[in-house]
């Protein structure tokens, strides 16, 4: 299992800079239209969830909640598409329902590996993040769409330079560094 996770290193550094690229475009447009901001956010779900479900077929532990991860962001991005005008009265919903349940299938993917990598640490505070933000988003959904633009936006900052950093840790494993060898 530790091989396939090292060899895949490159994942969660794609996940990650898909997640900075949208943080900037947020950052880039802040004024555009509610519905591009659907749009993007529906592309981000769905082309994430994707490389999560194609995660979920390299790796044994934690295989479970890394498809139910996946899934959960290609359900928000297909609904997404499909539903772009209501979308867009419950985006605020829809964002927090996906970083809840993402946020926890994270936190449990980063306990079941932490037996195996010590490192991964920073998946389970990427977890911690996203549950942060989703419990944000449903205490006030009527803050505007603007200013959770802008603190989606953030949020997929950090969470890409977590997982950027977390890919690179993967690269550079060695097999002295599993959590039973200390």
């Amino acid at each position: 299992m530790v091989g396939q996770l090292v060899r895949n290193w490159w994942v969660p550094v794609l996940r990650g800079v898909l997640g900075i690229l949208f943080g900037f475009l947020v950052f880039a447009y802040p004024r555009t239209t509610v519905e591009v901001f659907v749009y993007l956010f529906g592309a981000y779900a769905l082309i994430d969830g994707v490389i999560a479900l194609a995660l979920s077929f390299d790796v044994s532990r934690g295989r479970g909640w890394v498809l139910l991860s996946g899934i959960t962001g290609i359900a928000a991005g297909i609904l997404t598409f499909m539903y772009p005008s209501t979308t867009a009265v419950a985006l605020v919903y829809i964002v927090a329902a996906w970083a809840i349940i993402t946020g926890i299938f994270e936190i449990v993917a980063a306990l079941e590996w932490r037996q195996v990598l010590s490192d991964m640490w920073m998946l389970g505070l990427a977890g911690v993040l996203s549950i942060f933000l989703g419990v944000l988003l449903f205490s006030s959904p009527s803050a505007g769409l603007l200013a959770w633009a802008y603190l989606i936006g953030i949020y997929a900052i950090v969470y890409g330079v977590l997982y950027i950093v977390a890919g690179f840790r993967l690269k550079s494993f060695q097999p002295a560094q599993t959590a039973s060898s200390r």
